[in-house]
């Protein structure tokens, strides 16, 4: 089992991860986890943990995790997008085909002002790529 794990585990939080080195090779053969550093991967910035030397290795390893988890991310984003793009159309047709008059009420407002302010920001940022393009 020991020759199977990873060198380094990334406990993912908000805004980034904390990072662990992984030791296995000790007395008892425990699996330990040692935190060396910090991320945050909005500004792809690390910072190691307590008196903490990190290694050229450990450096390298924690960069390329962070431009995996902000591409993961990016995805991540994009794909949310698109669901959000599908449940207004499944939206259009609840309020089309099942919605009670009541419900209708409870929602329209503010699906209207979500609504109003999306597009005032579509079109401010197409504006913006047209003028750049």
């Amino acid at each position: 089992m020991a020759s199977e794990l990873p060198e380094y585990y990334f406990r993912v939080r908000e805004n980034g991860a904390i990072v662990f080195r992984v030791d296995t090779e000790n007395r008892q053969r425990r699996i330990e986890m040692d935190q060396i550093a910090t991320v945050n991967t909005r500004n792809g910035e690390f910072k190691p943990q307590g008196d903490t030397v990190l290694s050229p290795e450990d450096e390298r390893v924690i960069r390329e995790w962070i431009a995996a988890r902000q591409e993961t991310l990016a995805r991540r984003d994009v794909d949310d997008i698109l669901r959000a793009i599908d449940h207004l159309n499944l939206t259009a047709h609840w309020a089309q085909s099942r919605a009670t008059e009541a419900q209708l009420e409870a929602v329209t407002d503010d699906l209207l002002l979500a609504m109003h302010d999306l597009r005032t920001v579509l079109v401010r940022k197409k504006a913006d790529r047209l003028a750049k393009g």
